[in-house]
């Protein structure tokens, strides 16, 4: 078994892929872990914005938290029926393509592609402060481990959507479990103790106070930071076809099941937060700890149970980026399948994967990590805008679908107001969002999503072209079927060169081999050109080559060439012009290094300022 078998599994057939649909065991973590492990960070980012009020902060947090449970409800019901009308997938990319044109579509592709990549970098980040939370002699180490972390998963999910369902499956049950059991004893305590509990290990204390009281512009801020828990609700819509049949069914179950453990979780942990008089920590101060672990060593004091939660917290975490490496590149391949990005991500790899959206997705991911240091602090203010402009336009999306299905759609009215009250509150919310974080980052993401759409419409525009001069439905075409003019550059006889004009004499009777001198005397053709070349030709009765001397003062070969095959261009305005450029092959990799390239760059310059017809022919030598 090849290293590649070993990392990414045996390559699989077409046939096999339905044995790559999943269920709903397995469609939690693939397409639910974003979500679900949101609530480990959605609390704390909410209040770390309520840090100026010092302990007085906790007690808004629970009806910060109730707000975006009520916005997660609309949402899950508006999604649900999405699933049920697009059981094909419908993301917003090709609900809003579909339903509001071309221009929204590519609103909601640019949205939803940057909140994928944000998606990646806030779980593998947030994992890494999970851990370094309980091990902080790692705290040097941040970036690095986020790096590691990121190529780990970009191997586990290289291995195909089964194999990743199975192998998330287990940190998905345990980051679930330990956190239930966290709210489920820490509520016992609270009303064991009449609503005073008192923690089971020291807590540091909440920074003084510098604010007297919760303005409302510090109200949207903590709002528009804690709906970064809603980010990943839109993942299983997208990743309908992934599921075995019946699709729609089992992909609304996964849909339920992900976001009822959600709210149970959020409102827990924010609830514990208030009564145990937690208040969120500075990231950028020494001794930082996430409100979560401080929320499970206040219930459980620092024994094993506490390590245990934060290592499946750490685990589930940097697992939960596998949500937009599932979806990241069903995205990619549906916007590419309209021409408005490269077709590459059309391709399916050796697992049945549309490959190049993974290799995309960690790149740049990784670029996203080392310019922000792998901090959750600084990622959060990029995120959530990009998840809820694809709500909106998504919801928008439906609601005319629904009018478009009209009396034939039994309830389309009830439809189109589910998914219409959905539109208006991610609409709000998207504005909320925008507005508060504007100063603090977000106004990066609202450049960014312009400067993509206006990307996706060069691409576009490219294929468009290429499409008008290149599809051709005529017949076939015999008209000036002359030989071409074949051009040799040889700098010296020998092998190579000697095979290259071989396969020249068959192309054309006429043959030019062009030997560039430069200044420092290089080697000649003349010495042999007689007794090597025209002798055995003139023996067969063949057409003689011209032999072209170039001379170059400033000892550069490729520039006398190309100006050469240029003039040669414009002197035969009927005539193809076909040029044979012998190459060495070598058998490893760093042998490349020990021989000029002049032929790549040759050829490139060729590829770049030729015209239709110059025609360039590898003639390779294998060492």
């Amino acid at each position: 078994m090849s290293l590649a078998d070993t990392l990414f599994g045996r390559p699989l057939a077409t046939s096999e892929e339905r044995a790559e649909h999943i269920g709903v065991a397995a469609g939690i973590p693939i397409f639910g872990l974003d979500a679900l492990t949101s609530a480990a960070y959605g609390p704390e980012t909410a209040l770390s914005l309520l840090i100026p009020l010092g302990l007085m902060g906790v007690h808004y947090i629970v009806p910060i938290i109730t707000a975006i449970i009520l916005l997660l409800c609309i949402v899950f019901f508006s999604y649900r029926q999405t699933i049920a009308a697009y059981p094909g997938g419908g993301g917003s990319y090709t609900v809003a393509t579909e339903n509001l044109g071309t221009g929204a579509g590519l609103l909601a592709a640019a949205a939803l592609m940057i909140d994928y990549i944000l998606t990646a970098a806030v779980g593998v980040s947030a994992g890494i402060e999970a851990v370094v939370s309980d091990q902080q002699w790692l705290l040097p180490h941040t970036l690095t481990l986020c790096l590691i972390v990121l190529a780990l998963l970009a191997i586990v999910n290289m291995r195909g959507v089964k194999d990743t369902g199975a192998a998330f499956i287990i940190p998905t049950f345990l980051f679930v479990s330990t956190l239930i059991v966290t709210v489920a004893i820490g509520m016992l305590h609270v009303f064991k103790s009449g609503g005073h509990p008192v923690a089971a290990a020291e807590m540091p204390h909440a920074l003084p106070a510098t604010v007297g009281f919760l303005s409302l512009w510090l109200l949207m801020k903590a709002f528009s930071n804690g709906c970064a828990a809603m980010t990943g609700v839109e993942a299983v819509s997208n990743g309908v076809m992934a599921f075995r049949d019946p699709r729609a069914k089992n992909a609304q179950r996964t849909l339920t099941v992900i976001i009822g453990i959600l709210i149970v979780l959020l409102f827990g942990i924010s609830w514990l937060a208030k009564k145990y008089g937690i208040m969120a920590m500075d990231q950028g101060l020494p001794g930082y700890q996430s409100l979560l672990s401080l929320i499970v060593m206040a219930v459980f004091g620092r024994g094993w149970f506490f390590h245990f939660t934060m290592w499946s917290v750490f685990l589930a975490l940097c697992l939960s980026a596998n949500t937009a490496f599932a979806d990241f590149p069903r995205l990619t391949r549906a916007i590419a399948l309209n021409d408005f990005l490269p077709h590459v991500f059309v391709l399916r790899g050796r697992r049945l994967l549309f490959s190049y959206g993974i290799y995309a997705l960690t790149a740049m991911t990784a670029v996203l990590l080392i310019a922000f240091k792998g901090r959750v602090d600084q990622l959060i203010s990029l995120y959530a805008i990009g998840a809820f402009l694809a709500f909106t336009l998504s919801q928008a999306g439906m609601v005319i679908h629904w009018k478009k299905q009209g009396k034939a759609h039994r309830g389309h009215h009830w439809h189109m107001f589910v998914n219409g009250t959905g539109a208006v509150a991610t609409g709000v919310t998207t504005i909320i969002v925008l507005v508060a974080k504007f100063t603090s980052g977000a106004w990066i993401t609202a450049l960014l999503v312009p400067t993509i759409i206006i990307l996706m419409v060069v691409i576009k525009k490219h294929y468009r072209r290429v499409n008008g001069e290149v599809v051709e439905m005529a017949p076939l075409n015999l008209t000036n079927m002359q030989q071409p003019l074949v051009v040799i550059p040889m700098a010296r006889w020998d092998r190579m060169t000697e095979k290259a004009l071989r396969y020249g004499l068959l192309l054309s009777k006429e043959i030019k081999v062009v030997n560039v001198i430069g200044a420092d005397g290089e080697q000649t053709l003349d010495p042999v050109w007689e007794a090597n070349v025209l002798k055995p030709i003139r023996d067969q009765g063949l057409h003689e080559p011209e032999l072209v001397t170039l001379h170059s003062n400033i000892r550069l070969v490729i520039n006398p060439l190309m100006d050469y095959i240029l003039e040669l261009e414009q002197q035969n305005p009927d005539r193809k012009i076909t040029v044979l450029l012998p190459e060495l092959v070598v058998r490893h990799w760093w042998e490349y290094f020990l021989h000029n390239q002049r032929v790549q760059m040759l050829k490139l310059l060729l590829l770049l300022k030729g015209k239709q017809r110059i025609i360039v022919v590898n003639i390779p030598w294998y060492l």
